[in-house]
């Protein structure tokens, strides 16, 4: 079979394809630029399995050792926690779970409120801009250097980094990005070394120091920068596909505006609805694997579809109705099993205050262009329009 990624309206709306595969295999082999096959996993049921089966790898420097690559991506970028297994990955995950816990989120709240209303306060009436440039990029930004204590002057080249790690098509720009915003979290430890405070990286910081063995210098390094990069790319695109999601969905549109109290039970449904990490993260099998009644060889990528898995009929009846009444708690926009964003509490936070504060504040925002002319990322990972213009 082909990769769907090569359909030309595939990053435009990628589900026909996605129902398609599926409809044939939840799990089929696909062949990469390099003619070397992979599998993707497309059905939900399929995907929660693979996403908590031990026996696909997130090691990612085991399965490239060896390999000859051009590619020179800091290694700060390429093996963070989320290309490690148990039992790196449970130590280094325990020692940042506690900063994104329901109550500790509760504490960035007001900083969350007054970012927004601060960039909304800027939104010009009666002319077209771009939300992504306005709101659903910057205020990620705006919150996670907070938690991680990044110098408000600095705050722009962070966020210019971290959008060149993700220019697909572009590996150059990728990898000078890792180098450039690897070297910046190196010196910006340093600093804090000298001039210590009480945020997060402080805190990891504190820990290294105080433990050798618990943390050594390159992984907090690493996590530094994952913490950065997570932090803020996916969120960007939560709060553009949920903000588009509602702008072409009129009705839906209308109930939140009139009832914004109801966004937060809404966010599982717009996660489901178009989900901004659109394929689950690199993992390998270690060994032959059989899922969804297809038999994987040992040593083969497998890519996990969220976008595609939460757009299954077999879990989701009328998968592709938005229904902000629908159960959707169970969607994997976030993962599942041990590799679940650490996130996601933060994420869920943003999100609504900032899509509550849009509500109320713009009632009759709309899209300033038709949706079918939006230019979308052309990344497999994320998935979000790359502008969105909106009038309000």
């Amino acid at each position: 079979m082909t990769d769907p990624m090569h359909h030309p309206r595939f990053h435009q709306d990628p589900y026909p394809s996605y129902a398609a595969i599926r409809s044939t295999c939840p799990v089929q082999p696909v062949p990469g630029p390099d003619g070397k096959v992979s599998y993707l996993i497309t059905g939900y049921a399929e995907a929660k399995e693979a996403l908590a089966d031990a026996r696909l790898s997130k090691d990612s420097a085991a399965f490239f050792a060896g390999k000859a690559s051009r590619r020179r991506l800091h290694p700060a970028v390429a093996r963070t926690m989320l290309a490690s297994d148990p039992p790196q990955h449970t130590r280094l995950r325990a020692l940042v779970t506690k900063a994104f816990t329901r109550g500790a989120v509760a504490g960035l709240r007001p900083f969350i409120a007054q970012a927004t209303d601060t960039l909304l306060d800027r939104w010009p009436v009666g002319e077209p801009f771009d939300l992504v440039d306005a709101l659903a990029a910057p205020l990620p930004v705006l919150v996670i250097c907070e938690l991680l204590g990044v110098p408000e002057n600095e705050r722009a080249d962070v966020r210019r980094w971290s959008a060149e790690l993700f220019a697909a098509g572009e590996p150059d720009v990728i990898d000078s990005a890792s180098h450039a915003v690897a070297a910046y979290m190196t010196d910006l430890i340093a600093r804090k070394r000298m001039d210590p405070g009480d945020c997060l990286l402080d805190r990891l910081i504190r820990t290294r120091d105080a433990n050798d063995g618990l943390l050594s210098e390159d992984e907090l390094v690493s996590l530094a920068v994952l913490l950065l990069v997570a932090g803020h790319e996916s969120t960007t695109d939560f709060l553009a596909d949920a903000a588009l999601a509602l702008l072409r969905h009129p009705a839906a549109l209308d109930r939140l505006c009139g009832e914004p109290h109801e966004v937060p039970a809404a966010l599982d449904e717009l996660l489901r609805f178009d989900s901004p990490v659109s394929t689950a993260t690199f993992r390998f099998t270690t060994q032959a694997v059989t899922l969804g009644g297809t038999d994987l060889p040992a040593g083969v990528p497998v890519l996990v579809a969220l976008g595609a898995a939460n757009r299954d009929p077999r879990r989701f009846p009328h998968p592709d109705r938005l229904d902000l009444d629908r159960d959707a708690a169970a969607h994997l926009g976030f993962g599942h099993g041990i590799h679940r964003c650490v996130g996601a509490p933060l994420a869920r936070a943003e999100a609504e205050i900032a899509l509550q504060a849009v509500l109320t504040r713009f009632p009759a925002i709309r899209l300033a262009m038709a949706p079918e002319r939006l230019e979308w990322k052309r990344t497999r990972l994320l998935r979000g329009p790359a502008s969105l213009p909106i009038l309000v």
